[in-house]
């Protein structure tokens, strides 16, 4: 199960060089209206979850990032190294009038498994654990509250921390946006693609 983590760092290190050149913002979706909030959430590998969230309606800007550790401004293979402290996360920019909060989150619950210690899939390691990082108060309420509801859905406890955010660190260039870039990876169309193909069909069937 360890061969998909490697396809992540094959992946990584290959596109590193070419990657760095590159300095475009954070892939925006959706309308650009006044009204924003921000989420940080972690499910895993951030590649993942940028993917699934980006197809949201009114989602409006993803970046992928680490959050939830100590370390100051870690690097991609710091975080990967596991002495970090940090997960793999992603900052969701969202308008509130098109979607709430507490709708990202049912999305959350649905896009991995939380009930998995420090792992998804073949992603073992503290860096791909659950986490939802609150930014104030009733961020915390309204994450406590859905977490009770998402146990309804598993047999298994779920594990996802529930946590104060301190500071979110940007990704490096090269993994935002990763999957819509590089969709031909091996990674991205054997981990990835069944995922967003799984959100685009519920999508699909609740539209009017």
């Amino acid at each position: 199960m360890k061969h998909f983590a490697i396809f992540k760092r094959l992946a990584g290190s290959a596109l590193l060089t070419a990657a760095l050149a590159h300095t475009a913002p954070a892939q925006t979706m959706n309308t650009n209206t006044n009204h924003s909030d921000l989420a940080v959430l972690g499910g895993g590998c951030f590649w993942c979850m940028e993917a699934v969230f980006q197809r949201l309606p009114g989602v409006k800007t993803i970046a992928s990032g680490y959050a939830g550790g100590h370390t100051e401004n870690p690097t991609y293979h710091q975080v990967c190294a596991g002495d970090t402290g940090h997960a793999e996360v992603i900052q969701i920019e969202f308008d509130p009038t098109v979607i709430s909060y507490d709708k990202l989150l049912n999305y959350f619950w649905e896009a991995h498994d939380p009930t998995t210690p420090n792992r998804q899939g073949g992603d073992a390691g503290t860096q791909y654990r659950s986490i939802i990082l609150y930014r104030n108060e009733a961020q915390k309420l309204r994450a406590e509250k859905s977490k009770l509801e998402a146990q309804k859905l598993f047999s298994s406890p779920i594990v996802t921390e529930i946590v104060p955010l301190k500071t979110f660190f940007k990704a490096e260039a090269y993994h935002q946006d990763y999957y819509n870039e590089n969709s031909q990876q091996p990674y991205c169309q054997m981990v990835i693609q069944p995922k967003v193909e799984k959100i685009e069909k519920k999508l699909k069937k609740s539209a009017p």
